[in-house]
């Protein structure tokens, strides 16, 4: 009754202060019940002493929940000093707060268990930043609940996706059907293969702002190997694979366009040794280079650059950049029946 007066404002203000003494003494009481009755009561008023919410908040759950839930007098320093000592019932009670800022959900993204971070992720109410989003990804991603959350969502970072596109490849190659079905020597290339293609396909759909960040992901994740970058360029992948030099070499980004784009042959494998290409690899990637602004011209070949690439090597019989090439036709061809399935699916729903 007393703390029903109190959030009602039926108490004359000379008496408030008496009144928040008694509340301060009641936290102190053995019953339960009591302290219950005070938090039920002052979940959702908005002006009590901090001196009263802030041990409630910190009782046992079923008395913490009311204050957890539903007190806006709890700051961002509150609920993070909460959830980083509190229980994982804490952590959860946190996750379905209406309103949860950014700087809570970077919190919970970097302490939280998983239940914590689906109920977060969940909650149309918390603001997640693309940093946060990034931390689930890193700590969280092998769940495939928190894959699934995460994925649907459009402002999750170009490098989270990616990571997780990885971790659905690591679960895949560790799944005994699978290893079964193929053959365990065969499932570390197959899934490498299958990352590569969902990897080409997405550096295709990066924005401009975002892909410097894409780049040194997959730069420290040692993906920019020679075959995915042969692969990008022999895709057309331009945007993607001029960041990729310019990361690899030093060199800045407005100058390797200009020597990809218009610089002499000499030029250009010069600045793909710059990169940490070798003298034949880099060869090579002149050599495809001259093709592509070829095609980009309007060129008459029926032959994809990898082909063209592919049959010059066979012919001159460098083993060493034929089996280079071999892969990233494979690559190529991989990426080809993954449209064509694109395709038949739309087409199909389009029939329906």
């Amino acid at each position: 009754m007393l703390a029903k007066a109190y959030a009602k404002l039926r108490i004359a203000p000379d008496d408030r202060r008496a009144a928040e003494m008694a509340m301060i003494f009641l936290l102190d009481d053995p019953a339960p019940k009591v302290r219950l009755a005070l938090a039920e009561a002052l979940a959702e008023c908005e002006d009590v002493p901090r001196a009263v919410i802030l041990p409630l908040a910190e009782d046992q759950p079923e008395i913490a929940a009311h204050i957890i839930l539903s007190s806006s007098l709890l700051t961002d320093a509150d609920l993070v000093d909460l959830a980083a000592k509190g229980s994982a019932v804490t952590r959860m009670l946190i996750a379905n707060r209406a309103y949860i800022s950014r700087a809570v959900s970077a919190a919970m993204a970097e302490i939280g268990d998983v239940p914590d971070v689906l109920a977060l992720l969940e909650n149309e109410g918390a603001v997640l930043s693309r940093r946060s989003l990034t931390r689930i990804a890193d700590r969280l991603g092998e769940d495939a609940e928190i894959r699934a959350l995460l994925l649907d969502r459009d402002d999750l970072p170009s490098d989270a996706r990616h990571t997780l596109v990885e971790k659905v490849g690591t679960a895949l190659a560790g799944f005994g059907l699978i290893q079964a079905a193929i053959g365990e020597n065969r499932v570390e290339r197959v899934t490498r293969e299958a990352c590569d293609v969902a990897t080409i396909g997405m550096v295709g759909e990066v924005n401009a702002a975002e892909m410097p960040d894409m780049v040194e992901h997959l730069r420290l994740t040692g993906r920019l190997t020679p075959v995915f970058l042969m692969h990008a360029l022999c895709t057309g992948r331009v945007e993607f694979f001029a960041t990729a030099i310019a990361n690899l070499s030093g060199q800045a980004e407005r100058r390797v366009r200009s020597i990809l784009s218009d610089g002499r042959e000499a030029a250009v494998r010069a600045l793909y040794e710059t990169a940490g290409l070798g003298r034949d690899i880099s060869a090579l990637f002149a050599e495809a280079t001259m093709l592509w602004r070829r095609e980009a011209k309007g060129g008459q070949s029926d032959l994809s650059v990898s082909e063209l690439l592919l049959s010059q090597a066979r012919s001159a019989g460098n083993s060493a950049c034929q089996s280079m090439l071999e892969l990233v036709e494979r690559l190529a061809i991989a990426e080809q029946r993954q449209t064509a399935r694109s395709y038949a699916l739309i087409a199909s729903r389009e029939a329906a």
